[in-house]
């Protein structure tokens, strides 16, 4: 391109080099501008070259010839300035050496010069390819740091995506918890209505009975005053000659025992109230589950599955996971969501027919020999045989034939940890260790059955004060 005749890309009515040009029907091409100039009070529109008459008084532009006249114009601009760049600015001599001391490009009259006195001096294309090999270096930095942020990016629009993922499961898991809770309510509360309309029930029958007893009562005592009375106003004779009768009656109808109100008639609210709150809140602990180590999903392998009440973790199809520092920190495990700094700690893990499962405890970071790396005490379940391995000392078979639930127990200030049979109390391995960082409990397997933390008993007690 740089070669090309700029008589071939200039306009032959301007002869400067094509702007904006456009193209005839007998394939000439001029400037826009100015073929429009050249029409101008013209009544027949003919080519300014071969003096075809055009059919269009607004030709089609040269799009191929616009991009390469453009492309002509930048190259001669950069070569224009290369070249004036290429001479000194003092003695307009061309820029052949290169001083190390000024670094700065010089020519042979500079180097001579007083200036540049008992200076160092580069073949200039010598000193240029060190300084390219020199860039290239930061450069390839520069490459990898920008590699190393489009990873990051991507996995951060990863996270973005998981993290939706994540909250969509979880507002399921939470709602279909309180869900529960609503249904256990419900049947509460209803059977708690239920059983006052039955106590309301029966209660006002008894209070039916008892009207319609003491009507019945009312009403015989009513009759007897009253023919008594009637009789009682008749005349002397009259009085005396029925007055048998009447003690004879009265005698037959003796006056009742005095109505008595019975207690315990009333509803009993107390029952259906009292501490209504606490006795469900008591009940509700058929719903209730407690674990004393929770799993961490977000520290989990990507071949790992944890349960939703996060108590189990079984091995699974691996899946897409974002690289978040807390599933990176420790690899092939998922950690409790709390670690321990002090105290006394046990959590029981049912292992089940688990074929391939390991137990234990894991620090970020643990000396060994003046180097910080991770802390790992654990006991180990394969190829059917029970191992025990620590960071700090080599692996140890154990004696264990077979156990189905394992007790772990942490005491942190004494530094020791151990492993147990639960169903037999049967010691199965203990570590000693100083334990400085925090440690978190971990479970891993590779089989799909579950390794399940198991649930503590839940109560609930009353504090009275004397």
């Amino acid at each position: 391109m740089s070669l090309r005749s700029e008589q071939d890309l200039s306009c032959p009515i301007c002869h400067d080099i094509f702007k904006d040009p456009v193209v005839l029907s007998c394939s000439h091409s001029f400037c826009k501008t100015c073929l429009h100039k050249w029409w101008r009070g013209k009544k027949v529109l003919n080519c300014p070259c071969c003096k075809r008459r055009s059919s269009k008084t607004d030709p089609p532009s040269n799009l191929a010839l616009r991009n390469i006249c453009e492309t002509y114009v930048m190259e001669r601009e950069q070569r224009t300035s290369a070249q004036s760049e290429s001479l000194c600015s003092l003695h307009s001599e061309t820029l052949r050496l290169y001083c190390l001391d000024h670094q700065q490009p010089v020519c042979v009259v500079c180097r001579d010069a007083r200036a540049h006195n008992n200076h160092r001096f580069r073949p200039i294309d010598e000193a240029a390819q060190d300084c390219r090999e020199e860039v290239q270096k930061s450069l390839k930095s520069f490459q990898e740091k920008l590699e190393l942020y489009k990873q990051v990016k991507e996995d951060c629009a990863q996270t973005a995506k998981y993290i939706k993922v994540q909250a969509q499961h979880t507002e399921r898991q939470i709602k279909e918890t309180f869900q529960k809770l609503h249904q256990f309510l419900q049947a509460e509360e209803k059977a708690r209505i239920t059983d006052l309309k039955e106590e309301e029930r029966q209660k006002s029958q008894m209070m039916k009975e008892k009207i319609e007893g003491l009507s019945r009562n009312i009403a015989a005592i009513s009759d007897t005053i009253r023919a008594t009375e009637n009789e009682l106003r008749a005349g002397d004779v009259s009085v005396l000659q029925n007055y048998r009768a009447a003690v004879r009656r009265m005698h037959q109808h003796p006056l009742l025992a005095d109505p008595e109100v019975v207690s315990g008639t009333l509803i009993d609210v107390v029952k259906h109230l009292g501490n209504l709150t606490f006795n469900i809140w008591n009940k509700m602990k058929q719903l209730v589950s407690y674990t004393s180590v929770i799993l961490d999903p977000n520290t989990a392998d990507p071949e790992l599955i944890v349960s939703d009440d996060l108590s189990s973790v079984r091995s699974g199809e691996r899946l897409q996971l974002p690289k978040n520092p807390e599933r990176t920190k420790f690899s092939c495990s998922a950690l409790s969501s709390e670690g321990f700094t002090s105290g006394t700690h046990s959590w029981d893990v049912d292992v089940g027919n688990n074929k391939d499962w390991e137990l234990g405890l894991l620090t970020e970071y643990l000396d060994v020999n003046g180097r910080l790396q991770s802390g790992l005490w654990r006991i180990m379940f394969s190829d059917g045989k029970f191992t025990a391995f620590s960071t700090l000392e080599s692996e140890k078979d154990l004696p264990v034939r077979k156990v189905k639930k394992i007790r772990v127990h942490l005491d942190f200030g004494r530094g020791k940890l151990s492993f147990s049979d639960f169903d037999t109390n049967t010691l199965i391995h203990t570590f000693q260790h100083k334990f400085s960082d925090t440690v978190f409990p971990y479970m891993y397997t590779e089989s799909p059955s579950p390794l399940k933390i198991l649930p503590v008993k839940v109560s609930v007690t009353v504090e009275k004060h004397n």
